[in-house]
């Protein structure tokens, strides 16, 4: 009776090979169906994976997400360096000491900060580097890693549930439509879905973190936290007399100023303000390209070289700058690994053609449907939350559906604009949990918070999310039709 044995559960390369074998084994079922090329416009055929297909997937993946990839290894050795000199450690206990008994105000602050990232430009990819930090930061102040993973994910993931001008997803979906767009109703609706995912995240995860902070326990079980407080160097026990050096001091000054160029970077300056696009336009000496038309190698560029100077300033021995971004460059292999082994399922449903059909069969089905107008909308909000498991680029899902979707639903005198928010929100509700979403499994994977803990915690959560957005699309589809 006493010899239980342990459940194993699945890591996070076999869940994505599994996904990938999915898809793989969809793309023969559906070998030989007819659609149109978004490209050509021409008509096309599904075509079935074929094994050289699913094994050269992994490596089409590292290709497909290198520039991704790039950034991350440059973010690795950037905090390869930061936490030689130590800065990174102390600041987060001078700030945990100054928060004492107001820590949970940290989490409501930090959220809405990612959201707006999420809602004006599509924070995703970019957010990596915060999850090691923050699961440290919620470590030192008491709670957990997935605290810290959690205010990220749902954090920036609310906002781009919510997006009001994020070129990527409604910027893109308006771009497709082919038809005339309302944007003030656009961002009614945005900020309505944007606020209101805010709001439910963050009382989900104060509550849990309270719950953490008074002892009541973790999700995650004692080895993976001790396993956490090893590679974070975190500590529950904070010194009184912590404080930080001038050297430290400076590093956290350039550390802090590297997230504030690289956000300003990423912001779409030219769809929003001209004279602030040609102003800020003298950075692009850097890297070739000014803020508002960066994008990862720009990142990858700015994270290495800040990193040097973070050395030159808070490293007495210069000679170990060097082996740090080594050391940076090792720890993110496995998150890489990730990344590109989740891109691999995108891979194989572009060669395939899988991808285009499915959208444009099941759109023009749906909407072949004769259905009233609040069905219609409750019905395309769920069949956008099956396509974005298979096809999670917002910007891809977009140019998809979008060109469908848009013209019939203006034919039929119903809310284009509710039409572009179900795209826009479903597929922000499947991207704060899809295994393939590679910097949800990267992020968590350097939180070192298991994929299948974050399922069991956020689950219902999630649900909430699902329904509260449906109700607000439903309702919206109804009022404005």
């Amino acid at each position: 009776m006493g010899n239980k044995k342990k459940r194993r559960s699945l890591s996070t390369f076999a869940i994505l090979i599994v996904v990938l074998l999915l898809v793989s084994a969809a793309t023969w079922l559906a070998s030989g169906q007819t659609y149109t090329d978004a490209e050509t416009g021409e008509q096309a055929v599904v075509t079935g994976a074929s094994l050289s297909d699913i094994l050269m997937a992994p490596i089409g993946g590292w290709h497909d997400a290198g520039d991704v990839i790039g950034f991350v290894f440059c973010l690795g050795a950037f905090l390869s360096i930061l936490n030689a000199t130590g800065a990174l450690e102390t600041g987060i206990h001078v700030l945990v000491k100054k928060l004492h008994g107001k820590e949970l105000a940290l989490v409501w602050i930090l959220m809405f900060l990612f959201s707006v990232g999420g809602t004006t430009y599509g924070m995703g990819e970019e957010t990596v580097g915060f999850y090691i930090l923050l699961a440290a930061t919620m470590m030192a102040a008491g709670f957990d890693p997935l605290v810290g993973a959690a205010t990220v994910l749902l954090g920036a993931g609310s906002g781009v549930l919510g997006s009001t001008i994020n070129p990527f997803a409604t910027g893109a979906a308006v771009a497709a439509a082919g038809v005339e767009v309302n944007m003030g109703i656009v961002y009614v609706e945005a900020i309505i879905l944007w606020l209101a995912t805010y709001f439910i995240s963050a009382l989900f995860v104060t509550r849990y973190a309270k719950k953490v902070k008074e002892g009541k326990g973790s999700i995650l079980t004692a080895d993976q936290l001790d396993e956490c407080k090893k590679a974070y160097g975190a500590s529950s026990e904070i010194d009184a007399d912590v404080k930080l050096t001038g050297r430290q001091k400076g590093v956290l000054v350039v550390f802090g100023l590297s997230f504030v160029v690289m956000i300003l970077g990423f912001i779409p300056w030219g769809s929003l303000n001209e004279g602030i696009y040609n102003t800020l336009s003298f950075s692009h000496w850097l890297t070739g390209n000014g803020f508002g038309d960066w994008w990862f190698d720009d990142a990858a560029t700015w994270f290495l070289l800040m990193g040097l100077l973070i050395g030159l300033i808070g490293l007495e021995d210069k000679s170990k700058l060097m082996p740090c971004i080594v050391a940076g460059f090792a720890d993110m292999i496995s998150v890489n690994l990730v990344i590109a082994l989740a891109r691999a399922t995108t891979v194989i449903m572009s060669t395939t053609g899988l991808g285009t059909w499915l959208v444009e069969a099941s759109v023009t089905a749906l909407s072949a449907s004769g259905l009233p107008a609040p069905a219609f909308g409750a019905l395309d909000y769920l069949l956008h939350i099956g396509l974005s498991f298979l096809v999670p680029s917002s910007s891809g899902l977009a140019s998809l559906s979008a060109p469908i979707v848009s013209p019939i639903v203006a034919g039929m005198g119903w809310s284009v604009e509710t039409s572009i928010m179900i795209n826009v929100a479903a597929n922000g509700l499947v991207n704060l949990f899809t295994p393939t979403c590679g910097f949800i499994m990267g992020g968590l994977a350097l939180a070192r918070v298991p994929y299948e803990t974050w399922l069991k915690w956020a689950g219902k959560l999630l649900a909430i999310i699902a329904v509260v957005a449906g109700v607000v699309l439903t309702v919206a589809m109804l009022v404005l039709s």
